[in-house]
């Protein structure tokens, strides 16, 4: 079984987001999670903004508080606010102390005498024993580079897969030789990569990457927990795979990360912004209905008002990327 050597500990290569769980009944929730622990994932991300992703770990694993890597997140910007948000989630996982406590996509790194005292707040929590280990997310890699090279940071949670840039790949490698875990999000790049075995192939060649796999369903689950006894190599089909998607996908194109929302004619950025990419790697008949063809039109509305370019970690064109795919959209519509 692949594993991930964290805080001195041996984890499963496979690790549980939990984020898509705010979208099933508790029940399942609770079933889903600890089907995964008892097959040997035991590191699970959640976050205090996954509205009541904590609390249905909290009723997952209360009772086998030991067994299990909780990691949790923190958008609180004010001191106030850090200590409210973790008192909330230490209550709502039915814990008394988070394994791995995060800052969740800050705009800056916090550093001890930066002024907001969020880092010291974060050594108070460690010292009174509430939290373990100290960690950053984020999408800005210039952030991220940043919280690297500070030492401050045992875990770094950031995006990454095949279709990363080279600069992203050796800041994942320059993390590796500082001794420092790196838990990917979007490792299927928010479903544009749709081989999971080539996303697990290439991350398993990265001894300190953690992937985190969004799992909502049972057969998701069993996906990943197939790739623990033979995990698949990054040879043959697999490499080809990888070449033809860094062909078609890499580059300028919308990760789908949601920092960009609301917008204010309310476009549902996210999925216009990558509609073309959309539409050739996922059923197509659900973008092709008159509703849908709506809310693609109404692109043509777009005020380029600059509040979706402002908050984009990547520094995209959106109001582009919109007009592009509507235009392709309209293209694909007469094939």
């Amino acid at each position: 079984m692949d594993s991930v050597n964290i805080f001195g500990k041996s984890v499963n290569k496979n690790g549980f987001g939990a984020l898509p769980i705010q979208r099933i009944p508790a029940d399942d929730a609770v079933r889903l999670t600890r089907r995964a622990l008892e097959n040997g994932i035991t590191y699970f991300d959640s976050a205090r903004a996954y509205t009541d992703s904590e609390y249905k770990l909290g009723l997952a694993f209360e009772g086998m508080r030991e067994r299990v890597i909780i990691a949790t997140k923190t958008m609180g910007g004010t001191v106030e606010l850090f200590w409210r948000q973790l008192a909330e989630s230490l209550e709502l996982l039915r814990t008394d102390y988070i394994d791995v406590y995060q800052f969740h996509n800050p705009a800056f790194c916090p550093k001890p005498g930066d002024g907001s005292g969020l880092y010291e707040a974060m050594l108070e929590a460690r010292e009174q024993g509430k939290i373990r280990h100290i960690g950053i997310t984020n999408h800005r890699l210039p952030i991220a580079r940043e919280a690297m090279e500070s030492g401050l940071y045992e875990i770094i949670q950031y995006p990454f897969n095949y279709l990363s840039s080279d600069e992203e790949t050796a800041f994942v490698r320059e993390c590796g030789e500082r001794g420092i875990t790196v838990v990917a999000m979007k490792s299927l790049s928010g479903g544009l990569i749709t081989s999971s075995a080539a996303a697990y192939a290439y991350l398993r060649t990265f001894a300190n990457v953690l992937p985190i796999w969004g799992i909502q369903r049972e057969r998701e689950l069993d996906e990943f927990l197939s790739y623990q006894d033979n995990p698949p190599q990054l040879a043959g089909e697999i490499l080809e795979t990888i070449s033809c998607d860094k062909q078609s996908l890499g580059g300028d194109f919308c990760r789908g990360c949601g920092y960009c929302m609301p917008c204010p004619e309310g476009f549902e950025i996210p999925t216009l912004a990558r509609l073309s990419l959309l539409l050739r790697r996922a059923p197509e008949a659900v973008y092709l209905t008159d509703d849908f063809a709506q809310r693609v039109e109404a692109i043509e509305n777009c005020r380029h008002c600059g509040a979706c370019t402002s908050k984009c970690p990547y520094s995209l064109d959106t109001p582009r990327l919109l007009r592009d795919n509507l235009e392709d959209y309209r293209a694909f519509k007469k094939l």
